[in-house]
């Protein structure tokens, strides 16, 4: 599994890289975000390595969150690593988040590759999705993601998980979760 890069740019597109490494050239899918931030000749970039039967693949990022993003947006069934980089170039991680947050599916169509439907799953798959840095600003955000977690261990879906968790009034983890089962034993 290759986890990241470092070398010499040696062609530089909107939505892939070639990187010469100690002669070796590898071609690195980025979004157009992570492509226009990068102003140097030699880079070091991490990367996400995705092996499927017929290929294996590389996709580039110099910010964690925008990697965060895409990783956890390809585990959604029906969203690809093409649609995955093309939220990366439209959004960013913090824009995404917010997004995500507010459930716009209206912003989320915006994407080229998703439509109403697509945006609408996306949305009720990554209710919770926080960019690293953002959670400590409120630790009710935080305390209510890990209790998402807790819930999700214990087998029930993140839309019923939802639901239940935005009317609790519980300001720990452990209060979050038991108001949460009352409310899902119901």
């Amino acid at each position: 599994m290759i986890v990241g890069l470092e070398g010499k740019v040696e062609r530089k597109e909107p939505t892939f890289l070639h990187i010469n490494v100690n002669g070796i050239i590898y071609e690195v899918f980025t979004s157009i975000n992570c492509s226009s931030s990068i102003t140097t000749e030699t880079i070091k970039i991490n990367t996400t390595h995705i092996i499927k039967e017929e290929s294996s693949s590389l996709y580039g990022f110099t910010d964690t969150n925008e990697q965060k993003l895409f990783n956890t947006v390809i585990k959604i069934n029906g969203v690809g690593p093409k649609v995955a980089l093309a939220i990366c170039s439209t959004f960013t991680p913090t824009t995404f988040s917010q997004i995500v947050t507010d459930k716009n599916v209206d912003m989320l169509k915006r994407v080229p590759g998703i439509g109403p439907k697509g945006a609408s799953r996306i949305l009720v798959e990554l209710s919770g999705f926080v960019v690293d840095g953002e959670a400590s600003n409120d630790p009710l955000i935080g305390n209510k993601n890990e209790a998402a977690m807790a819930l999700e261990s214990l087998g029930f879906k993140k839309d019923v998980i939802t639901k239940a968790l935005n009317g609790c009034n519980g300001t720990t983890t452990g209060d979050l979760v038991k108001e949460a089962l009352k409310k899902l034993q119901k």
